[in-house]
């Protein structure tokens, strides 16, 4: 697959930076509508050596944070801009999380995102984490952009 995004265009559509960046590539994207995108997942995670010291695993919660990052650039994307200080994307739901398979180091997170709909800053998404073709987790994203105080 050919890149579409390299993680200078990522850094520059995403406020996150290490260690909480979870989105090395995109692959493929098509505003307004769907994103592919990867995360390679490696043993120099910093949160691998607390969650499991003898059998690493990433962290559910941390697998539903890249989808989030994953949908930023996707809704990013459709509104023709970027991230700036004068506001932040936010969480405003999850529903229907589900994990069907670990992910452990070596693994390539190839992160699905569609759009199910936007409304004035506010964007719902379907995700899906999968891993050699495997499910690994899926949920519907709410997310909003706010203007910071």
């Amino acid at each position: 697959m050919s890149v579409i995004m390299d993680i200078h265009a990522i850094l520059e559509h995403l406020p996150h930076r290490y260690p909480f960046l979870l989105v090395d590539r995109v692959l493929s994207i098509d505003p307004d509508k769907e994103i592919v995108a990867l995360k390679n997942v490696t043993i120099n995670e910093p949160f691998f050596p607390g969650h499991y010291p003898h059998h690493p695993v990433m962290p559910g919660v941390l697998i539903i944070e890249a989808m989030a990052q994953v949908a930023a650039l996707l809704s990013f994307k459709s509104m023709g801009s970027k991230s700036d200080e004068k506001s932040v994307y936010y969480f405003a739901g999850i529903d229907g999380a589900r994990f069907k398979r670990p992910v452990i180091p070596g693994d390539q997170l190839i992160i699905k995102v569609s759009l199910l709909r936007s409304m004035r800053g506010v964007f719902k998404f379907k995700a899906r984490a999968e891993v050699e073709g495997q499910m690994a987790a899926e949920a519907e994203l709410m997310c909003m952009v706010k203007p910071v105080a």
